[in-house]
């Protein structure tokens, strides 16, 4: 078992360098199936499930702490380059997407409590409903609820195994998601000319920066800034207002990041070379991170709430694919609305970025909404299955 944070660290960057060489360099059909950051967290989990890594907070801080200033790091670099024009111009069709992903997750929580209340605890409404919030919003919202409904602690637990468990099932199904983008697409008949105009910019980019060799000069700007505008993102928003538990130092964190992000992309620094390439590298680092903490081994734990959380994200997934037969929506919008549910603000625009790294506001912004309405639709919720 590793007990040591550097070591740890240093499995993760050493897993992240293997997959990324192997993509890059071998040509193998598995990965044109089974992406690297796929495989990435596939590995990490199952060696947290198999008890390599350890699971006290000594060990698990250097790489908690390298996360929390990767992931605004990443966030910053990812918008480098991007035309926040065109991504307003996408319409209302992407807000209708994010409201029917939560009213499908609301829907399904509901009914399948309905069908099983009879067979779990008889307070288990407070926890569903808080389990509802951390599925439309993020953790903060799902503690919030438990607070405000006093959810029996005893039970609590099992919505924790569940959430831990889903969400890392679905975060993995979304990130393997990109691999068949287009074929569904196609099925749907979407109109993607929009995130054509996006693939046909970033590789217009590309090949500017092409002419621009990536330098010492460019990888500290990229490195070194980008750290620094984390690490300053994450101290001020610090010191800015908590409203309750939905708006925090976190989410302040990363709508700063963003706006500067955008406001960089505005200038010559947004074409700077290898922005792109060094926050691919921080993705592997994030996903191993967030998979480290995935134990498919509390299955056997909780096997009532596990199945209905089970039933109620194949309810939300059913009534996504047919919301996007019926409308014509392209896979990016399904994937990134239901992870800002689901997973949150730290998954969302990492999503985003997997698909294409100019469309990570639209993660973003989903992510925001989610952390502002999740508490609310976890509360409604709750009383609906109170009132059943």
């Amino acid at each position: 078992m590793i007990t040591d944070g550097l070591l740890m660290l240093g499995v993760l960057l050493g897993l992240s360098c293997v997959l990324i060489v192997l993509e890059k360099t071998t040509g193998w059909k598995l990965f044109k199936y089974v992406p690297g950051m796929v495989l990435m967290y596939l590995l990490c989990a199952l060696l947290n499930t198999l008890g390599v890594f350890g699971q006290d907070d000594a060990t698990r801080a250097t790489i908690a702490q390298v996360k929390d200033v990767l992931l605004p790091a990443m966030i910053f670099l990812f918008l480098f380059g991007c035309d926040l024009r065109k991504i307003i111009r996408l319409g209302p069709k992407l807000l209708l997407t994010m409201f029917v992903a939560s009213a499908s997750l609301c829907f399904g929580m509901v009914l399948v409590y309905v069908v099983f209340q009879a067979a779990v605890h008889p307070e288990a409404w407070k926890v569903f409903g808080a389990l509802l919030a951390s599925w439309t919003g993020g953790s903060a919202n799902m503690v919030a609820v438990q607070d405000i409904l006093k959810a029996p602690e005893n039970i609590f637990g099992y919505a924790l195994i569940t959430d831990t468990l889903m969400y890392s099932l679905w975060l993995m199904l979304m990130f393997a998601s990109v691999a068949v983008s287009p074929r569904f697409n196609r099925w749907t008949k979407a109109d993607t000319s929009y995130l054509d105009a996006h693939e046909g910019a970033f590789e217009e980019e590309e090949e500017e920066e092409e002419k621009k060799p990536v330098t010492v000069s460019s990888l500290a700007i990229v490195v070194f800034g980008s750290i620094l505008v984390s690490t300053l993102s994450i101290w001020i928003g610090g010191l800015l207002p908590e409203w309750g538990a939905v708006v925090n130092g976190t989410t302040w964190s990363i709508l700063i990041v963003s706006l500067l992000g955008l406001a960089v992309a505005l200038t010559p620094l947004g074409s700077t070379a290898g922005a792109s390439e060094v926050a691919s590298l921080m993705l592997f680092v994030v996903i191993g991170q967030i998979a480290s903490g995935s134990d498919f081994s509390a299955i056997t734990q909780a096997p009532i709430y596990i199945v209905m959380g089970i039933l109620v994200v194949a309810i939300h997934a059913a009534i996504m694919v047919l919301y996007a037969k019926v409308a014509k929506v392209e896979l990016f919008s399904l994937a990134v609305a239901s992870t800002a549910n689901i997973g949150g603000i730290a998954s969302a625009p990492v999503v985003a970025s997997a698909f294409n790294r100019q469309l990570v506001p639209v993660g973003v912004l989903f992510a925001l909404i989610g952390s502002f309405m999740g508490t609310f639709v976890g509360l409604i919720g709750a009383q609906v299955m109170h009132a059943l």
